[in-house]
C-alpha cells in the first residue's frame, strides 16, 4: 500500500487529493493546524475513525512554522510521496501579512524539504507552485517564461521554487513544482473571487443580501476545474523523471467575464447587484495570466475536460444547492458526464 503525506489536506486541492488517493487504494496523512473550532468541512465525507480497523486516513496536527515537528512527521510516516500544498494562500492577504506568508508560504518549504533529506527515506516530493510567479510577465507564460512575482506570496512562492529545485539538484531527491494556474470548485475558500461570486448569486436569488463588492474586474485568469489539477500533481510524482511543469486551460477569461456567466446563468442581471470597491484592489496587480501547458501534454498527456463555463455553473449549481434553493442543474449535470465518477456525488459547497 503506497503512503501519502498531504500538508493543507483540510483546503480546496487536499481534501480532492485525499479524496483520489484514497480512491486509488494509497493509506493517507494528513498534516492540519490546531484550532478552537472544527476546520476539516471539506473532509468530512472521507474522514476514518482511526480506531476502526483498515481506517486509511490519518491526520495529525503540526504546522509548516514548526521544523521539528515536520521531521518527526516524516520519519514517523516515511511517506511514499509527499504533496506540499499547505501555504498562506491568499494573495490580498499577504499584502496585509507579508511576514507570516513569507514564513509558511517560503520557509515552510525549506522546512520540510529539510525534514526529508535529514530523515534519510527515499520519498518523492510535490511543491504546489502558483501561476502567481510569473506577475508581469506577458502571456503566454510557459516553463521558460521569466518570473516576475507581483506580491509577497508570489515572492514566497517563488523561494519555494528555487529551494524544491535546489534540494533536487543538490540532494538528488525527487521533487517537482507544479505551476498551477487558477483552478477552482464548489470547495473554494469563500473568500477567493471566484466563491465569493458564485455565493454571492445564490444569496442574491435567495433574498439574502443584495450587493457584491469587488475590486479589479478587467484582471484575466486562467481559470480550470481543481479535480482535474490534482490529478496532474499524481502524474508528476508518477513520472520516470522529475520534471517542473505548467498546469493549465490555455484559456483566459476576465473577472467581468467570470461574473456575467454566473449571474446570467442563475437568471440575474449582475449590473443591478455588483460595485467596484478600491480596497479589493492589490498595491501591485497582475493583469493577464495564460498558460502554456504543452509541456503537460506532451510529458503526461494531460488534456483538461471541464470548460469556463462548465466550471462556472457546477459552482452556482452547488451553491445554490446549499441554500436549498433547485440549481438549474447544467453544471453538476456537465461534471457528470465529464466522467469524474469519483467526485460527482460528492461535490459539496466549502
Amino acid at each position: 500500500m503506497s503512503r501519502a503525506l498531504i500538508t493543507g489536506i483540510t483546503g480546496q486541492d487536499g481534501s480532492y487529493l485525499a479524496e483520489l488517493l484514497l480512491h486509488r487504494g494509497y493509506e493517507v496523512h494528513g498534516l492540519i493546524r490546531r484550532a478552537s473550532t472544527f476546520n476539516t468541512q471539506r473532509l468530512e465525507h472521507i474522514y476514518q475513525d482511526p480506531h476502526v480497523e483498515d481506517t486509511r486516513l490519518f491526520l495529525h496536527y503540526g504546522d509548516l512554522a514548526d521544523a521539528g515537528r515536520l521531521t518527526n512527521l516524516v520519519y514517523e510516516i516515511q511517506p511514499d510521496e509527499i504533496y506540499n500544498l499547505g501555504a498562506q494562500s491568499h494573495v490580498r492577504v499577504s499584502f496585509d501579512m507579508p511576514e507570516y506568508t513569507g514564513d509558511v508560504t517560503g520557509l515552510g518549504v525549506a522546512r520540510l524539504l529539510e525534514a526529508v533529506r535529514r530523515s534519510g527515506i527515499k520519498t518523492r516530493y510535490y511543491q504546489a507552485s502558483s501561476s502567481e510567479l510569473f506577475g508581469a510577465a506577458p502571456p503566454p507564460q510557459s516553463e521558460s517564461t521569466p518570473f516576475m512575482p507581483q506580491s509577497p506570496y508570489a515572492a514566497a512562492k517563488l523561494y519555494a521554487y528555487w529551494m524544491t529545485t535546489n534540494y533536487r539538484n543538490a540532494y538528488n531527491l525527487f521533487a517537482v513544482n507544479g505551476i498551477l494556474f487558477n483552478h477552482e470548485s464548489p470547495r473554494r475558500g469563500e473568500t477567493f473571487v471566484t466563491r465569493k461570486i458564485t455565493r454571492a448569486v445564490a444569496r442574491i436569488r435567495k433574498g439574502l443580501q443584495k450587493k457584491l463588492y469587488l475590486g479589479n474586474l478587467e484582471a484575466r485568469r486562467d481559470w480550470g476545474f481543481a479535480p482535474e489539477y490534482v490529478e496532474c500533481m499524481t502524474l508528476l510524482l508518477q513520472h520516470d523523471t522529475p520534471e517542473d511543469v505548467v498546469i493549465g486551460t490555455g484559456e483566459s477569461r476576465s473577472v467581468r467575464e467570470f461574473v456575467e456567466e454566473s449571474f446570467s446563468y442563475a437568471g440575474l442581471d449582475w449590473r443591478e447587484h455588483v460595485e467596484i470597491d478600491p480596497r479589493y484592489f492589490r498595491p501591485t496587480e497582475v493583469d493577464h495570466l495564460l498558460a502554456d501547458a504543452s509541456k503537460a501534454r506532451r510529458l503526461l498527456g494531460w488534456e483538461p475536460r471541464v470548460t469556463f463555463r462548465e466550471l462556472v455553473r457546477i459552482m452556482v449549481d452547488c451553491d445554490l444547492a446549499a441554500l436549498g434553493e433547485t440549481p438549474p442543474g447544467a453544471g453538476v449535470h456537465a461534471l457528470r458526464k465529464k466522467g469524474f465518477g469519483w467526485t460527482a456525488n460528492r461535490i459539496t459547497p466549502g
